[in-house]
């Protein structure tokens, strides 16, 4: 079966996708804001908080442990935690209901300065904007990653990015896009020195070496 055809359609429609991104110099002005409170969370070393469902919880755990474990270079690890473990998930979920799992988990933990990204590509996912709700109660910025026209969680974060894609696939490969551009964005303001040339060329050598 010849499956090239598929392939040259879906690899084009992401590309599509991105440069259509690209030209939306309001989404990338969000972006950049997006860099600004990631640099100021951590210039005061505060804590990230990350959830989502299903793909987006995969992506919400990637971020987080880009930032404790690292990103291209070795740095000392920066706060962060994907609300939704497996036994804190299934206690929650059997006892208060599943849409109150991220809620209760940064009621918990969330202090007043900290930061809350949820990625949602309908924008509609209840307990993402339960946990939402909880984040403005204790006075935690919140930035949404989303999809299509946004949904609910548009209007209630203080910062929403939107990728306009049809599919889920599609808004999810964007978002990943969006994490590693937002930390290596913020990386470069506040560990300068991991992206000199001597560093990169000693990192690139280490990386020869061990693999």
């Amino acid at each position: 079966m010849n499956t090239l055809h598929t392939w040259k359609n879906s690899l084009s429609e992401a590309h599509q996708l991105l440069t259509d991104f690209l030209e939306d110099t309001e989404q990338l002005k969000k972006c950049e804001l997006f860099t600004d409170l990631l640099i100021d969370l951590y210039t005061r070393e505060g804590n990230l908080f990350t959830c989502g469902n299903g793909g987006s919880h995969c992506d919400a755990m990637h971020f987080a442990e880009e930032m404790t474990g690292r990103f291209r270079k070795n740095r000392k690890p920066l706060g962060a935690l994907a609300l939704g473990d497996p036994s804190h998930t299934t206690c929650v979920a059997n006892d208060f209901g599943y849409e109150h799992i991220f809620e209760r988990q940064l009621l918990g933990l969330g202090r007043p300065g900290d930061l809350l990204v949820g990625l949602s590509t309908s924008g509609n996912s209840k307990n993402v904007c339960l946990a939402f709700d909880a984040a403005k109660q204790k006075k935690i910025k919140t930035v949404a990653l989303l999809g299509k026209e946004g949904g609910l969680l548009k209007s209630m974060a203080d910062l929403s990015i939107i990728i306009p894609g049809k599919t889920a696939d599609r808004i999810q490969e964007m978002h990943i896009k969006l994490i590693h551009t937002v930390i290596e964005a913020a990386e470069r303001k506040l560990f300068p020195e991991n992206y000199s040339e001597r560093r990169t060329n000693d990192v690139q050598r280490e990386r020869n070496i061990r693999y």
